[in-house]
């Protein structure tokens, strides 16, 4: 079979990187060999997929650079390649379609920003939808066809990842049956804070059941934990693979909206998610191990969950096969 390049340019964020990985399976599925541009990240986080998975460089004449380099590779294999659509922009950035036009690329993407003259094909979007969807559609778009959404992501994780999290868990001395906290989430939805601001209490009282608690934070975040989370063993510095393993072994996560929770669904794992501001039906983890504790929002202020309503979830989770 003919090779037939496609180079993608992901989203910014790991929640976006997550739910976009559906599509990218629907597109490895009909023959297309993916060249992914992301961030630096995004090589570890997709590790197990198998993907040339490429760093995006901070500069944007190196960013042009590289796209070109890519285009390049992939004419050398495919004579086709620049004669049909031949790149996907998942980023909704007018400098995602400004790139990829600039690289001399054939794109397909949403039609936002006012960027449609910058792409071959411009799709218009369905706003107030789950991201996972709005991502699948355009991929199935691009190959012109129709056909739903698998429930849940089934990202695959390297065995090598797999492998340091089980030794790291061995280090610590971490049986079965642990349960992971993510209480940090960087950046705010609509400009308010997704932090749920009872995790310091639920954290405790979660310790004090007996049972092992961990978290991992991530730069910066590490003295926030030793202050105000007594109990929680810290595993510091872990990457985005060997979490997503510690995460598929784990009882249960319980986190804000952030990259871990949807790291969490994506690879199988139990999720309790606890979300204030953030719209579920756009933003949740996707898939059938997660649980969602959300209270109806005001207009004009944030509701949050209290603990006991946390922690039922919680127990009911971790007393369930």
């Amino acid at each position: 079979m003919q090779p037939r390049p496609l180079i993608v340019r992901l989203r910014n964020w790991v929640g976006d990187v997550i739910l976009g990985v559906p599509a990218l399976n629907l597109l490895a599925s009909r023959g297309y060999q993916l060249q992914l541009v992301g961030k630096g990240w995004a090589p570890a986080l997709l590790a197990g997929q198998g993907w040339p998975t490429h760093a995006r460089p901070a500069a944007w004449r190196q960013r042009v650079a590289q796209l070109r380099a890519l285009r390049q590779a992939a004419t050398a294999v495919d004579p086709g390649f620049d004669a049909r659509e031949n790149a996907l922009v998942l980023a909704t950035s007018f400098s995602g379609a400004l790139e990829m036009r600039l690289a001399g690329l054939r794109a397909v993407g949403y039609a936002q920003e006012a960027r449609g003259f910058l792409l071959a094909r411009s799709e218009p979007i369905t706003y107030g939808g789950h991201a996972l969807i709005s991502y699948w559609e355009l991929a199935c778009r691009l190959l012109r066809v129709e056909q739903p959404a698998p429930e849940s992501i089934g990202l695959r994780l390297a065995a090598a990842d797999v492998e340091h999290a089980d030794a790291l868990l061995r280090q610590h001395g971490i049986g079965p049956g642990f349960v992971v906290i993510c209480p940090f989430a960087g950046g705010t939805f609509e400009k308010l804070d997704k932090t749920w601001p009872h995790f310091p209490t639920f954290a405790r009282t979660l310790v004090a059941s007996g049972r092992p608690v961990i978290a991992c934070p991530g730069p910066g975040e590490e003295s926030l934990l030793r202050e105000h989370y007594p109990g929680v063993r810290s595993l510091e510095g872990v990457k985005l693979g060997p979490y997503g393993a510690l995460l598929q072994r784990a009882a249960l996560l319980v986190s804000n909206d952030t990259g871990p929770g949807h790291l969490a669904a994506a690879v199988g794992g139990r999720v309790i998610s606890v979300l204030g501001p953030t719209k579920p039906e756009q933003w949740a983890p996707w898939g059938p191990t997660v649980t969602i504790v959300r209270r109806p929002q005001p207009a004009d202020a944030i509701v949050w969950p209290d603990v006991d309503e946390v922690m039922a979830h919680a127990q009911g989770a971790l007393a369930s096969p």
